[in-house]
């Protein structure tokens, strides 16, 4: 829904964080939204009300958004913004989500543009009632070492003798292709333990998104990770997320780590 262009020129722009089926508009004047707008408030379009704040445009240009997305600090603190005014709304009324930066030229276009995404807002309201959205990452066990000292050679002779002990290339290659072999089990089994884990999750969940796998640089760790899902569920279900978790360790070995509650970002389809 992003209608931002590189080269506005407008003073201001307006910001959307989500909509949902408040009967009062002004009851979200006391929310902090984005520093460098205006106040937060609602606008009504027509049975539902938009959460909405009045920033500078020239904040969210699509230049301006760009150098932004390139700060990782920057990024996260729009995020978290976002992410704040979005869960005040939720933790009073049924609410959509907006994706982050949904701008549009002034009030009458979003109204225009909302109103006629009523249904489908409608249906994600529906969808996504008394749920809510727990996310679940599951890592593997580390590996174990393989690679011999090198301080010795294949034979396990002293580094510095100078002559091949005979059969010591073909030892090194069956090595080698034991090596390979256990990695390809590893990657086996972690295949299995990554689905053993999802579908005890899809028995007690509504829906489910398999996300994407995050590598070193996102998790931040060594840890080669196997699962990353959300899943939604109902708010009276909550309670069977922590024992699930405790037996699934015990029964898979794996690293698994459940975060939740939150507003079901994941489950509101294309708005």
């Amino acid at each position: 829904m992003r209608e931002w262009g590189s080269d506005s020129s407008d003073a201001a722009a307006l910001y959307v964080f989500a909509v949902c089926d408040a009967p009062d508009p002004a009851l979200f004047a006391d929310v902090p939204g984005f520093a460098v707008g205006g106040p937060l408030r609602g606008l009504r379009c027509g049975e539902l009300t938009a959460v909405v704040q009045t920033v500078p445009a020239a904040d969210f240009t699509d230049e301006a958004w760009q150098a932004r997305m390139s700060d990782r600090g920057e990024l996260e603190r729009y995020a978290r913004a976002h992410h704040h005014v979005v869960s005040a709304a939720a933790a009073l009324w049924r609410t959509v989500p907006l994706p982050l930066a949904t701008l549009y030229h002034g009030e009458d276009r979003a109204r225009q543009a909302l109103i006629a995404e009523t249904e489908r807002f409608r249906a994600a309201l529906k969808r996504t009632a008394d749920h809510a959205e727990w996310g679940v990452k599951v890592y593997a066990a580390p590996p174990p070492t393989d690679e011999p000292s090198p301080a010795l050679r294949a034979s396990g002779s002293p580094a510095g003798r100078s002559r091949p002990v005979p059969g010591a290339g073909l030892a090194y290659l069956d090595r080698k292709r034991g090596i390979q072999a256990r990695r390809e089990r590893r990657h086996e089994e972690s295949l299995r333990v990554a689905d053993t884990v999802d579908a005890a999750f899809r028995n007690v969940a509504a829906e489910v998104r398999r996300l994407r796998l995050h590598g070193p640089e996102l998790t931040g760790t060594s840890r080669l990770q196997i699962l990353n899902a959300t899943y939604l569920m109902a708010e009276n279900r909550a309670d069977e997320l922590a024992p699930l978790v405790r037996e699934l360790r015990e029964r898979t070995g794996a690293e698994i780590e459940l975060s939740g509650p939150w507003v079901p970002y994941s489950f509101i389809g294309e708005v």
